[in-house]
């Protein structure tokens, strides 16, 4: 069974590598939060040792997002994207923002998400 998902730059493919189901479920998790009304600012931004793969606006809380996205290539209920989320993942993004807000002497509120992706699709958007 192939899996086919719209990408966000608009073009059909179905994604093979590790590396391509990520670069997907990024596609389709950007298209999500604009979907939302979010503004993506930028994406897999590295900050020293860290990366954060989204940073966007929210325009309903008025906050900066920095959004992590785990992806499966199916949806399984018993391996959902969520279960990649390691502590240490968490501290690396919580360290990232951190380092960005104060690069950019941002003195607003920030929050930190996790868009799940399964199957070609965002089955889950966790908000901090």
């Amino acid at each position: 069974m192939t899996i086919r998902t719209l990408s966000f730059t608009g073009k059909t493919h179905a994604p093979s590598s590790t590396s391509d189901i990520g670069k997907a479920g990024e596609d389709r998790a950007c298209a999500h939060l604009i979907s939302l009304g979010y503004r993506v600012l930028q994406r897999n931004l590295k900050l020293g040792r860290d990366e954060v793969d989204i940073v966007a606006e929210d325009p309903v809380d008025g906050v900066l997002v920095f959004a992590e996205v785990k992806s499966r290539k199916r949806v399984d209920p018993d391996y959902r994207p969520e279960l990649n989320l390691t502590p240490r993942k968490r501290r690396a993004m919580s360290r990232a923002a951190r380092t960005f807000v104060s690069q950019k002497e941002y003195d607003g509120g920030y929050r930190m998400d996790l868009i799940c992706v399964a199957g070609g699709r965002v089955v889950d958007h966790l908000k901090e």
